[in-house]
């Protein structure tokens, strides 16, 4: 029988996606833990522009080298109303996958104390109060390991989960037809059939826009069915007729009730990260953000010899309710995504909507949320949400 052999590092990631190579580049960029023996495993390298992450924030934050474009002028459509609204506070940016994987890969290769592996992870656990990763034929061992893979996921089902995907495309077209100046955050101008329905329309120049068919719903669509809707979308609402497509995305992010771990079995050796963590906004699918302020509080959780997982505040408890609630009110179909997000938009400051969205509001902001929205179906499914 094969024996595995074991190797030691003080800090393993597993999983090189957004949330583990965000907390890699944070590590090598902090100048008491840059020299920690770091591992990085996943099953491939990231060599692919897979994914698209729009998010806002009020600052410039740690990769806006890299953003693509950034809007400070926003859009909300509907079938009854449309708002633009200028940004004060907040600009609304983008990054491209390739973007990000390629800053912080060639940032990595500086460091000859961190190593890539690219292999299938087969188990995660702890013995002797030391985290284990194994993989088909190698063991290996490290203070603490970083999970983002599925391993520890809960179950999801259709009784405390939406799914929202989505498919991608950036077209190109001859002539200016984009104001790359404003962005649709949401157009809910669409057919509802098949569940709360809109794009996004994301110029980046005058020429070029990401444009995003995304759908909260229990179960994926056929793949004809994401190809017909973008290409009736271009045709009768951005009324295009010539375009080549020069990049395709899909994507799909779980948005449940189900409570996901931070360190799986109570292991404080194991610290789930992003998805795996629960740093995806169950009501909204919004991850990019919720990994960069974990990721920061892991390190200055690292630099004070503290427990990496940072502890969840009372406001992180109202925030998670405040989400489990109004994803409750969705799965139990007691109103649509399109209906909250149109009464919050016509009533609400957008930058009021953006700050809870993001976790950032204030108290008494919470408060005209909330009163905003109707009272009885949030009531209910607040209280369910209590338990």
């Amino acid at each position: 029988m094969h024996q595995q052999e074991e190797m030691k590092y003080d800090y393993i990631i597993a999983g090189s996606g957004c949330s583990g190579l965000s907390l890699l580049y944070r590590l090598l960029k902090d100048p008491i833990l840059n020299n920690k023996s770091i591992l990085i495993i996943d099953k491939t390298e990231k060599s692919a522009n897979d994914r698209t992450w729009c998010y806002w924030e009020s600052e410039k934050g740690l990769f806006n080298s890299i953003v693509t474009h950034e809007w400070k002028t926003l859009e909300f459509l509907t079938s009854d109303f449309t708002q633009r609204f200028d940004l004060e506070h907040y600009s609304y940016k983008m990054i491209k996958g390739i973007d990000f994987y390629n800053h912080i890969l060639s940032f990595a290769k500086k460091f000859k104390n961190v190593t890539f592996k690219f292999e299938n992870i087969k188990k995660i656990r702890t013995e002797n109060n030391v985290a284990i990763v194994e993989t088909e034929n190698t063991k290996y061992s490290a203070e603490y390991v970083f999970n983002s893979t599925n391993l520890f996921n809960p179950t999801i089902n259709a009784e405390n989960s939406l799914l929202q995907h989505f498919e991608g495309w950036v077209i190109k077209t001859k002539k200016p037809t984009f104001n790359s100046k404003i962005g649709t955050l949401m157009d809910f101008r669409l057919n509802q059939e098949n569940g709360d329905t809109f794009m996004y329309v994301l110029p980046t120049n005058s020429n070029e826009a990401l444009i995003e068919y995304t759908l909260f719903s229990e179960k994926v669509l056929n793949k004809e069915k994401y190809k017909a809707e973008l290409e009736s979308y271009i045709r009768d609402y951005l009324k295009i007729e010539q375009y080549e497509i020069t990049h395709k995305e899909f994507g799909i992010i779980p948005m449940s009730l189900t409570k996901f771990s931070r360190n799986p079995n109570s292991e404080e050796r194991i610290i789930n990260i992003g998805t795996a963590g629960g740093f995806t906004k169950a009501s909204s699918g919004y991850t990019f953000q919720f990994v960069q302020k974990n990721s920061e509080k892991i390190i200055s959780n690292l630099l004070k010899g503290k427990l990496p997982n940072p502890k969840r505040t009372f406001r992180d408890k109202m925030f998670e309710w405040y989400d489990r609630t109004v994803l409750e009110v969705m799965i139990s179909e007691k109103m649509s995504g399109k209906e909250i997000f149109s009464i919050m938009f016509k009533k609400l400051s957008p930058e009021r909507i953006l700050a809870f969205l993001g976790n950032e509001s204030k108290f008494l902001d919470d408060i005209k949320i909330m009163n905003s929205l109707p009272k009885i179906p949030f009531l209910i499914a607040g209280i369910k949400s209590l338990k």
